[in-house]
């Protein structure tokens, strides 16, 4: 949500599930602590959503593609979660890296960023002899090293919770970008007194009067009056 109008110049607030206070409880049971007025604190805000979902998102899905596959979970539970802390060791840094750098300047986007940790459960369900599903030409060529499909579409993939969170980072986000844009161009125009004031230039010769007309003559040929 952007603000608009009147409210032009404040930063949006964006309701987030989950985030309410712990008197309020967890899980829309209260309501949502609204993002902060900035996209620095915003950008903290999904981080530490991220990496603390990471870990339950390897062993999700390890979980989810045995059952598809007829293995038995509960075999390759420890490996996941080894996989799941490492991932949130590995993925956190360069994630917070990513979100602490101006918006500006910002290269890749922490869903891309999220995305690179699908080799934590892949390898886990490798290791694990899991077989691999049919996937369509279009996914293979997408993402080729993501043979189980677990590419995440969005935030929400990863945790229902982080979902929220990353659309009001993204808001927070458009909004610093947008209040920049207006700032550059608000400058007023500078006056370009270095200019020389135009000068007239009277290049018409003033008209001057043609008399072509002979001036008539008295005939004193004719003879006088006898």
């Amino acid at each position: 949500m952007m603000a608009t109008g009147a409210d032009a110049s404040q930063a949006p607030v964006v309701a987030v599930p989950g985030l309410a206070d712990e008197a309020g409880g967890r899980g829309g049971e209260s309501a949502a602590a609204p993002v902060p007025a900035s996209v620095q604190e915003a950008a903290e805000l999904l981080a530490d959503g991220a990496i603390a979902a990471l870990p339950r998102w390897v062993e999700r899905c390890v979980a989810e593609m045995c059952e598809r596959a007829g293995v038995v979970a509960a075999d390759l539970s420890e490996q996941a979660r080894a996989a799941g802390m490492q991932c949130a060791a590995d993925t956190g840094p360069p994630l917070r890296e990513l979100l602490a750098t101006d918006v500006d300047a910002q290269q890749t986007t922490p869903l891309s960023v999220l995305r690179s940790a699908v080799r934590y459960p892949t390898q886990v369900l490798a290791d694990g002899g899991v077989a691999v599903p049919h996937r369509d030409d279009f996914d293979a060529s997408r993402f080729p090293d993501d043979p189980y499909g677990l590419t995440p579409a969005s935030f929400a993939d990863i945790d229902p919770d982080l979902g929220p969170i990353g659309i009001a980072w993204g808001a927070a986000k458009a909004f610093e970008v947008l209040q920049r844009r207006r700032d550059d161009t608000a400058e007023p125009a500078r006056r370009d007194d270095t200019a020389e004031p135009a000068r007239r230039i009277d290049t018409a010769e003033p008209a001057r009067r043609i008399d072509t007309a002979e001036p008539a003559r008295r005939d004193d040929t004719a003879g006088g009056r006898r």
